[in-house]
Parts: structure tokens; sequence; C-alpha cells
């Protein structure tokens, strides 16, 4: 019995249904073969018939031809579409299958972008989107109809040379394409260079972007050029202009009779720093003296910054533009130039040093019974590595135990009651690198938080606390003052939701009921994982449940912390923020009118933007050592942990140096697998053999992509 293909039967007429598929396309020009695809027509004779009906359109004044065969709306029919169809506005977020996300301004959920309605946008880009008819069972779609803000023109990539063009292949995912560069604006570049090129200009009909090269990087692989190639990417800045090295290089310290009258005077009350061993920049001290009646007076004293860094000069504008210090790898990029930064600024032992200071008389339950602000002059006694106070907490034996056993006991008292008021303890793994002379790493290790480093942590948190309560608690009749906080909301309903059910499959619960018990489940599960091969996997797919934390003028708590107010005002030095504070605090404390809300705002907005670009360029060095680490352990095997599953097979985590990997499903002949996505494993069909999330193996490192940051692995016994 011989079969015959049926014919595709349209609502209405043929003219209508092509139209309709222009409308919901409006800003693409569309051929006749595209518009059949996107019909479902197939057959040879009903696309011609297509092709006729489209060509009678164009005739009739329905649709207009941009190129030879390709078409779309007219421009009346164009606003009269767009007066029947909704728009938002958000920012693209690039995947690396070349598909984008749009995060709306408005919130709500998330738009999916397919590659060909991208329309030249690139990651991060601040859009204009269509939404399209939304198709039973599919996730929202739109198409991008304009770009409204370049997040950026300049693009880290390798330059391939032939002829008379060449090419820069980004480094980047966020840049899918490659960069076009005519013959005249090479600028010297070698085949095989790391490059920035910026783009000139992007032709509506070309596949691909142009661009000139404007600065020639160096060889790949280089320690120094890969690692300016990340600053280069996230658009920091490699150096400090003349300007802004010419006015830090005039800044002087001096501590006048006039300014002394201005500052409570700390150079004879004992003082010190605890910092990391090779820290410069130290911008944070504590005093201690005891009061009578078992009184303690602590101080938490911050480098005075704004005392030198004047708003409107060319170190103020250049602060605010990088936001924050960037901590690479292997080095530092300051906020502010080095004479500052590790020198003027910086509370170096045995110096005398302006500072602003939050003072706490507190008795030994680490109540706080009194509390003063303002501009103070110190003298440190004890420059501390964090090892050094650690090994007096353990032994009780080295210098000033006394002062710095009792700070311990104050501070662990105040760890204590913030965890039982709900703070959350989340203690995700860092990953650190000892570097050869050439900046290649030779060993990795786990970062430790210990005591030493909770005694420093809650005493900041302490001053960053109740600095945003002097300013922000106010009686319920009266208006707070403008003022920087540092928020952090409640958790997304619907992720908490989905790690809940992730947790379940792992054997493990989460209470959800009310905020209290919330934060009391989450501490219980991070203790009850502590030290075992899914306790990095648990915290980090936790802490994507959480919201981020920001700046804002608007104050809604610190989720996390527990506290109803919180700002950040310790360290000055690294973040443009605190010294915001600094100025608002000082401004505040005299008594001065509120400042700009609206204006504050969007130094806020910035501020975490900035903060954020930070985070993912430390976090690119960080992956770049980890794939470099492994590039000689070609054929080695490792212990790891399985981190996640998908399609393309398993993601393995590596134990030693938290290096992420790939074993392709294809290459796993042992049984063919399929994905069991809702139970987060894969399963063998034949053999009943099943890998899940967090099941230890060992894998061999079969493959080091250095220049795409990427591991394969193979499953070994």
């Amino acid at each position: 019995m011989s079969s015959k293909k049926k014919k595709r039967k349209f609502k209405g007429t043929l003219q209508g249904v092509i139209l309709s598929e222009f409308a919901d396309n409006p800003f693409k020009a569309l051929n006749y073969k595209q518009i059949a695809f996107n019909l479902g027509i197939r057959d040879k004779a009903t696309r011609d018939m297509v092709r006729r009906v489209i060509d009678q359109l164009y005739e009739g004044g329905d649709l207009i031809e941009v190129k030879k065969g390709k078409f779309m709306l007219p421009a009346e029919k164009l606003s009269e579409f767009a007066n029947k169809h909704k728009y938002i506005t958000g920012t693209v977020d690039m995947k690396e299958t070349g598909k984008a996300y749009i995060f709306s301004d408005e919130g709500g959920d998330d738009i999916l972008i397919m590659p060909n309605n991208l329309n030249h946008a690139l990651n991060r880009d601040h859009v204009k989107v269509l939404i399209l008819p939304k198709r039973k069972g599919r996730k929202p779609e739109g198409q991008i109809v304009e770009i409204l803000k370049r997040e950026k023109d300049t693009w880290v990539g390798v330059f391939e040379k032939s002829k008379n063009f060449g090419f820069v292949v980004p480094d980047s995912k966020g840049m899918p394409y490659d960069i076009f560069i005519p013959r005249e604006k090479m600028n010297n570049a070698v085949s095989g260079q790391k490059v920035l090129a910026k783009l000139t200009e992007w032709p509506e009909h070309s596949n691909n972007p142009f661009g000139e090269i404007i600065q020639v990087l160096g060889q790949p692989g280089d320690n120094d050029v890969e690692m300016q190639s990340i600053l280069s990417e996230y658009n920091f800045p490699l150096s400090f202009s003349k300007e802004v090295e010419k006015e830090a290089d005039k800044i002087k310290y001096k501590l006048t009779k006039e300014e002394l009258k201005k500052r409570k005077d700390f150079r004879d009350v004992f003082t010190i720093t605890i910092d990391p061993w090779d820290a410069k920049d130290f911008d944070d001290a504590l005093s201690i003296r005891k009061l009578k009646d078992n009184l303690w007076e602590v101080g938490v004293h911050i480098a005075d910054v704004s005392h030198y860094v004047k708003p409107g000069t060319a170190l103020d504008k250049e602060a605010y533009d990088r936001g924050t210090s960037i901590y690479l790898v292997d080095r530092v990029i300051p906020m502010l130039p080095e004479k500052l930064s590790s020198g003027v600024c910086s509370l170096r032992p045995n110096e005398e040093k302006l500072t602003f200071s939050a003072v706490f008389t507190m008795n030994d339950k680490a109540e706080v019974l009194s509390q003063w602000f303002g501009k103070t002059v110190i003298k440190s006694n004890r420059r501390y590595a964090y090892e050094e106070a650690q090994e007096i907490i353990e032994t009780g034996k080295g210098d000033y135990p006394n002062e710095i056993l009792t700070l311990h006991k104050l501070a662990a008292i105040m760890r204590e009651q913030r965890f039982n008021n709900g703070a959350i303890n989340f203690n995700s793994l860092e990953v650190r690198f000892k570097l050869d002379e050439k900046g290649k790493p030779i060993e990795t290790y786990i970062k430790e938080q210990k005591e030493a480093n909770h005694l420093v942590e809650e005493f900041m948190l302490l001053a960053n606390k109740k600095v945003a309560e002097h300013v922000g608690k106010v009686d319920r009749n009266k208006k707070a003052k403008t003022f920087v906080y540092r928020i952090h909301d409640e958790p997304n309903p619907e992720k908490l939701n989905t790690f809940v059910q992730f947790l379940k499959k792992m054997g493990h619960h989460l209470n959800i009921s009310n905020r209290q018990a919330l934060a009391q489940s989450y501490n219980q599960l991070f203790n009850k994982i502590r030290g075992k091969g899914e306790e990095n996997l648990i915290e980090t797919i936790a802490i994507r449940t959480m919201s981020k934390a920001i700046y804002s003028t608007e104050n809604i708590g610190h989720y996390g912390l527990a506290f109803p107010y919180y700002s950040h005002f310790t360290s000055p030095i690294r973040r443009y923020p605190d010294m915001m504070v600094h100025r608002l605090l000082e401004r505040y404390l005299e008594r001065k009118p509120s400042v700009n809300q609206e204006e504050y705002e969007a130094y806020c907005k910035h501020a975490s933007d900035m903060e954020k670009r930070a985070t993912e360029a430390e976090r690119e060095s960080i992956k770049y050592k980890q794939v470099e680490f492994l590039q000689d352990k070609v054929g080695k095997v490792f212990e790891g942990v399985i981190s996640g599953v998908s399609k393309w097979g398993l993601f393995v985590e590596l134990t030693v140096s938290k290096s992420e990997g790939l074993i392709r499903m294809q290459q796993m002949k042992d049984d063919f697998y399929v994905l069991d996505e809702d139970n987060y494993r894969i399963l063998g069909r034949n053999t009943g053999m099943v890998y899940r999330l967090g099941d230890k193996v060992n894998v061999l490192v079969k493959k080091v992509d250095l220049g795409r940051r990427q591991l394969d692995f193979e499953l070994v016994e």
C-alpha cells in the first residue's frame, strides 16, 4: 500500500500565513526558503507557491526587498505591528551553545534568544527585545531588535594572519564570532600573538564584525600576557595615568596641631593589625584596653582614605571608575596607586596613621554598652600574619598573648550569637596556588579559615553593622538620611525549592518553613557535609540559590548575615563604596543635610557592577591556573567528584585542585549511557551502571586545552 505525504493545512489564506510569519520576525529579512521552512513546508510544489505569493505581496507593496531575494515588512507595517506587541529591555547573557538569555530590567522570567535572533548583540549588551508569540511548553522567546548600549567594544584573542587580511579569534565565550581585521589595521601584529582588538563596524548582512588591533599583548602561555589578557578582557586598566600618579605623589602624611584637635588620639593605646602574610595594604587595625568593672574598650580603626582622596580629583575619579581592587592569582591591581594603598594610607607598624574609627565599650559577654564614631590617629604596635595570631590563640604563647586572647574570646561570643540569630555559615572552599618564578603553578592548596580569621571578621562585621545602624536606624516618624548599604535579599523561592529537591535526592533535608528554621537547617547541613567529597558541590549550589549581595541606598537588610542594617566601612583602600560610607558618615556626624538619593543609587549600581566584573576576572585567573596546573599531567590519574550531569557527559571536579573537566558520554565505551535528568545521573542501558551527582570517581587527564580553559577526562576503574 502506497503512502502519500499529507499536505500542510493552513488556517486562513496562504498570503495571510506568510504575512504573519514576516510579522513574527519583523526586523529580519527572509527569503522564500526560510518562510517555507518555518511553516513546515518541504515539498517543492508548495515551496514554489510560497515564492509566487511572496512576489505578489512584494508587487502589491505589502513587502519590501532589502536584499536580492530577501524581504521584510515595510516601515508602516512595522509601526502597526509594534503597537500590538510587547517589548522589554534587558541584559544579554550569552551561552556556549550560541543561545542567549535576557535578564529583564523589570525582573520576571528570563527570555530565550536563539542564535538567529541575536542581531549582532553580544554578552552583557543592554538591548531592546521583542517578545515572540509563546509556544506551548516552551520558555518565553524573544528577538533582539535594538542594541541600546554595548557593554564593551574591545576583545582579547589570538591573531591569525593571511596574505591580505586577518582574524582575531576571541578568548571569551561571550564573543562567538571571529573579528575581521583589514590589512591596514593590523598594527604590526604577528600571527599567533595575543592581541586586543577594537570593533569598528558590523555591517548588517555580515556574519563577522570588523575591527582593528589596538594593542599587541604578547605570546599565549606567557604568565604576564595571560594575566594582562584577563584584565583587558574585563576592561580593567593595566596602569594608572600620569595625572593620577602625579596627584598621588604629592600626598604626604602630616599631622598638624589643627588636625590633631579634630581627632581622638589613640597613639598610646595598644593597637595591632592582622592580615595575610603577603599583604601590603593594611586598611584595618584593632585596639584594646581594659576599663574598670570588667569592661573593655575595643577600637576598629580604618585607614582614613577620604582625608587624602577628595571628590572631584583625578584620584577620586579613577577610584570610582575602578570601583575595587582586583586580586588575580599572582598579583593585585589596586584601586588606588601604591603610594597610597601600600604607603601613606596603609596602617604599618610603628608609624603614625590617620584613621576613621568605630570604638566600642564591651562587657565580658561581648555586649556593646556604648559606641563612638569619629576621626582618630593611631600607631600600630605590631603587625601579625594570620598564622602568628593563630599560634597565639592555640598555644597562648607569643607577643601580647593576653590582648589577642581577649579579642579572640569576644569575637567567638559574637560569632556564636550571630549564628544563633539566623546568620548562615557559608564556607566555600578557596583554591590557592604555589607558583614558580615564571608564574607557573607547581602546587595547589585550599585556603583555611581559622579562629584568627574569624577574630578579624567579627570585629569588622560589628563596625560595619553599627555604622549602618547609626545612620539608618531612626524613629518611625523620621526619614533616614541617604546612605550606602550592603544589602542581601532573601533566596528566590523557585531556586530554593529546586535546591530542596536536589538535596532530597542526595539524601539531605532542608527545612524552609520559616527564615530561622532555614538558617539553622543550612548550618546543620554544612556541618554534616564538612570534609566530605560532596561538600564543595553542595555549598556551591547552595550559594547559587542565594541572591547576590549588592550596594544600594534602599535598605532591606542583609539576609545571609541576619543583620537588619549593614554597610561596608572597613576597606576603603580597596573598595570605593567604603570611601562613600566614610564621607557620608563624616557628613552626618557633622549634622549636615542628606545627600541626593538618586545620585547615590547610581553610584551604588556602578560599584555593584564593578565588583561583579572584578569577581569574574578573579575567577577567570583561577580557572586558567587550574587548567595550567594539569598541563604537564596528561595521562595521570586523580580522584574527583561528579559535579555535573548533562547530555554531553559527566563533569568531574578534582579533589586536589578543584579543576573541573568533562568525561564525554561518547567516550564511555563500556555501555550505552542515557541521561536521567530528574535524578542527576546517567544510566548504563545494558549493565545498569549508574553515575550520579556527588559520586567519587577516579579519572585520567586525557586532554588539556589551555587556550579554551578546558579539560577532558576519562573514567578509570
